[in-house]
């Protein structure tokens, strides 16, 4: 629902029938709407709307008469390189028989005041606050000012209401908290985007480097596959080039579109085409996430030997709903508990550690309570640094069932309460798998990328390369947060993830790596 005339109907702006000047309830808003009260913008007699003519002015209407608007010098508009309105390039273009100043003042061109083609909501890039003192927007919101009211305008970004797309009449509107008063006599216009948010942390957005493929289809997708494979030879760059491009929700319908057309398995046939760390890399992105994390925890229980380094990385590391799923999966695929398995290969409290976290029952809550941190800061030192002995069971309830953004607060107040960090302490009251599970949750949580980077370093460093762990790493982040490690490995080890995996692998199996790197920082 929008305000009467707002968006303009077609035939752009003035509106038609109850458009502007709006009936009673529109614009100028009632008591405490718009000229506001005293301190309003411009104070002085005559106002907002300006002398009779109304909106559109008539001949002589605008610029209206003495005291109207526009306003004294250092008023509206600011003046060039205030940085305010009308905004630099890629701001509110106006459009020919738009808002152009025209010598003399600011009368409209005939026609009045009709948008740019496409009408309201400005085209994209539009409607952004230039830096500058005193521009628009940049004022705190006043009472009764510019989007204080109810169906007030908005701060660029949250979409306007009577926009389409914009919250309902009447409801508060999403808006930045205002910045700093640079005039305090002014009312604020929207509130613009302060220089220091106080708004929560917004998420960065994608970090991946793989992203969706426009327009793929998984039975086009076959074809290619099964031409790559058809006949003698394999043309492995096919391959590359189709899976490297395409995210992991694009990959795993081929599986059952190949078999729908061409009635054979495309996990078999790809097993005998391809030979070694290529092939396995290949099967690796045909699993759905959950999926693979099953298969790899299996391999890691099973094998000669138990990959606790493994088991730790993809527990620690996944989400709740993520874990489920793969709990679930794990007894499906395998029949038996994912618990079970890890109990009989596991002993002690590594085993207890990996229990708890494979419930998949960690609090998700994002707010910090930094009283609850204190405390739990002060129970870890009691169990470790501050006691003969070690109470690794405190340690386990509290690394396994508080949330990451809680911990990160409890590891700075354990720094500042004994001076030393966490894992600094859990290497010296801790050892053997229970030493390298705790440290290494503990790293996931600090700072999930540098660990991920540090285990791929660990992976290429040294004589051979343990490749189960590159491959996993590789495949199983490529769209969560490759961006973000790859960052953290450049800053750790000085030299890009891209450069040591081409120095590190070759062949076809390097090339499917690099794709999933995405490129050199």
């Amino acid at each position: 629902m929008s305000y009467p005339g707002y968006p303009p109907q077609s035939g752009g702006y003035p509106p038609q029938q109850g458009g502007y000047p709006p009936q009673q309830g529109g614009y100028p808003p009632q008591q405490g709407g718009y000229p506001p009260q005293q301190g309003g913008y411009p104070p002085a007699a005559g106002g907002y709307p300006p002398a009779a003519g109304g909106y559109p002015p008539a001949a002589g209407g605008y610029p209206p008469q003495a005291g109207g608007y526009p306003p004294q010098a250092g008023g509206y508009p600011p003046q060039a390189g205030a940085g305010g309105y009308p905004p630099q390039a890629g701001g509110y273009p106006p459009a020919a028989g738009g808002y152009p100043q025209a010598a003399g003042g600011f009368p409209p061109q005939s026609g009045g005041y009709p948008a740019p083609a496409g009408g309201f909501p400005p085209q994209a890039g539009g409607y952004q606050a230039q830096s500058g003192a005193g521009g628009y927007p940049s004022q705190p919101p006043a009472a009764g000012g510019w989007g204080a009211a109810p169906g007030g305008h908005g701060a660029p970004g949250g979409a306007p209401q009577g926009y389409p797309g914009g919250s309902a009449p009447g409801q508060p509107m999403p808006s930045y908290p205002g910045g700093p008063a640079t005039n305090p006599s002014m009312p604020g216009y929207g509130s613009g985007v302060p220089a220091n948010p106080q708004a929560p942390a917004i998420p960065k957005g994608f970090r991946g480097s793989i992203k969706d493929f426009p327009g793929a289809d998984p039975l086009r997708d076959v074809e290619v596959l099964r031409k790559a494979m058809k006949g003698f030879g394999t043309d492995e760059n096919a391959i590359i080039e189709l899976l490297g491009t395409r995210s992991n929700k694009q990959r795993v319908p081929m599986v059952a579109a190949y078999k729908t057309t061409y009635g054979k398995d495309l996990v078999h046939d790809l097993k005998s085409e391809l030979t070694g760390n290529f092939e396995k890399l290949v099967l690796a992105m045909i699993k759905s996430p959950s999926h693979f994390d099953a298969a790899e925890l299996r391999e890691a229980i099973k094998g000669a030997g138990t990959d606790e380094a493994c088991l730790i990385e993809i527990l620690s590391s996944r989400s709740n709903n993520e874990i489920r799923e793969i709990t679930r999966i794990y007894k499906d695929q395998y029949g038996k508990s994912l618990e079970d398995a890890i109990s009989s290969d596991t002993s002690g409290h590594f085993r207890r550690l990996l229990v708890s976290l494979s419930q998949g029952n960690r609090d998700e809550r994002e707010t910090v309570d930094i009283a609850l941190a204190k405390q739990d800061a002060q129970k870890l030192y009691s169990a470790g640094e501050n006691k003969v002995g070690t109470d690794e069971s405190q340690f386990n309830a509290i690394l396994c069932a508080r949330s990451k953004p809680h911990l990160r607060a409890v590891f700075q107040e354990y720094q500042q309460m004994c001076g030393r960090d966490i894992e600094k302490s859990i290497c010296r009251e801790m050892s053997g798998n229970v030493e390298s599970g705790m440290v290494a949750v503990v790293k996931c949580i600090k700072h999930t990328p540098a660990y991920f980077a540090e285990r791929l370093h660990k992976a290429m460093q040294g004589a051979g390369t343990k490749d189960t762990t590159l491959i996993r790493i590789m495949v199983s982040r490529s769209e969560v947060d490759m961006l973000d490690i790859r960052q953290a490995y450049v800053q750790t080890y000085g030299k890009s993830l891209y450069t040591h995996i081409s120095g590190d692998t070759s062949g076809d199996y390097k090339k499917l790596l690099l794709k999933l790197c995405g490129g050199s920082d």
